[in-house]
């Protein structure tokens, strides 16, 4: 047999940015040597001295930060261009503003016209006659991604937009607030409502390494409002009120099932969303008595502090529809933009529960014929 092959393994080619081979050119002229300049950088010595080859073109030229690539047609006016609309993006970014492949191409070419403009009005003898033209077509922008390191991404609703220093001095805020008023832990509730797919699965996942692809399946979208409460100790949780489109689901039908004895407070509305009256009604009805109770049994003073965010079913004048019973229920709401920081039950939440339908799943379908079926039902999932 004939001596193995090996497989070559290809590596990602690593640009150079125009800051780089200034650098280059700047340490050569200084008396380095090329053979030491392509050690220090890990490239080639003929890369090396390609650049230095065209040293008076890369010294002569302005290219914006990031850029790697050096064009013939461009003018200074293309490079500072783009140094400036790297500024404008970079500025967008900090004040978060959602910035499109169009809202970037429009600006590059406002930007370009007004530099052009300018040059015209200072007599600047580097624009050359006639104008360099400039078109913020898709070729550009790609090439403009490319060299300035530009990608985009998901941009996360709430988590965009957080507010840290509120949620701090909030934090201080309910810590003097329950000392004062002597709230326990356990007079201490939360609650929050979440838009939940109690059907939809992964888009991930694993195969074996033979099948190159898996037959998708068509997302399930039945959608649903859960509003989750309890209190900071944990000793104490309120029944969920849960918000359907369908007052009664057929599957309840064909069960002959009652909402009454349901784990949850089941209301219903097109929209499937919390509503204030809905709120209210769970706060009246389930809220209200639970905590009542609860106190009473651990023999605790009865009183409160419902917390919560800006949610247009909490408004602020919400303790005045409570009733008269259920007066000692004071409530305090999170700063806006500051929740996902101060409270994170929800995502654990759906992390369990998907946990669970998985393993509710896997018990449900294996296939009696299994050779391992004795196996797979002796082991646990945790």
């Amino acid at each position: 047999m004939g001596p193995k092959k090996v497989a070559k393994v290809h590596r990602k080619k690593r640009m150079l940015s125009m800051e780089t081979k200034v650098e280059i050119i700047k340490k050569y002229e200084a008396g380095m040597q090329l053979s030491v300049i392509a050690k220090e950088y890990g490239r080639n010595p003929s890369t090396i001295g390609t650049i230095l080859k065209q040293k008076e073109a890369i010294k002569a030229a302005t290219p914006s930060k990031s850029m790697t690539i050096l064009f013939n047609k461009r003018s200074h006016v293309h490079d500072e261009m783009e140094r400036l609309l790297l500024v404008w993006i970079k500025d967008k970014e900090i004040a978060g503003n959602t910035i499109t492949k169009t809202a970037i191409c429009h600006k590059a070419s406002a930007i370009f016209g007004d530099l052009i403009a300018q040059a015209e009005d200072d007599g600047d003898e580097g624009i050359s006659t006639p104008t360099p033209d400039f078109k913020a077509s898709r070729g550009w922008f790609e090439k403009f991604q490319k060299q300035a390191g530009i990608h985009w991404v998901v941009q996360h609703g709430e988590v965009a937009s957080l507010d840290t220093k509120a949620a701090e001095a909030f934090i201080k805020t309910l810590d003097k607030m329950t000392i004062k008023e002597g709230y326990s832990s356990q007079q201490v509730f939360n609650c929050d409502e979440t838009g939940f797919f109690c059907k939809k699965m992964p888009r991930r996942m694993y195969i074996i390494e033979e099948e190159k692809k898996l037959p998708g399946h068509k997302p399930m979208k039945d959608r649903l409002t859960l509003a989750l409460c309890s209190n900071a100790s944990e000793d104490c949780k309120v029944k969920p009120l849960l918000v359907y489109h369908s007052e009664t689901p057929r599957a309840f039908k064909a069960h002959k099932a009652l909402k009454e004895k349901l784990p949850v407070m089941w209301r219903a509305n097109p929209k499937a969303r919390v509503m204030r009256l809905l709120f209210t009604e769970w706060e009246n009805l389930c809220f209200g008595p639970t905590v009542k109770k609860f106190l009473e049994e651990k023999c605790i003073p009865i009183k409160c502090l419902l917390v919560l965010d800006n949610a247009p079913a909490h408004p602020p004048g919400l303790e005045e529809d409570i009733l008269v019973e259920y007066f000692f229920i004071k409530v305090l709401y999170f700063p806006p933009n500051t929740t996902p920081l101060l409270q994170q039950v929800i995502s654990n939440f759906k992390k369990l529960y998907m946990k669970h339908l998985f393993k509710r799943c896997f018990n449900i379908t294996i296939p009696q014929t299994s050779p391992c079926v004795n196996f797979g039902r002796s082991i646990s999932i945790s």
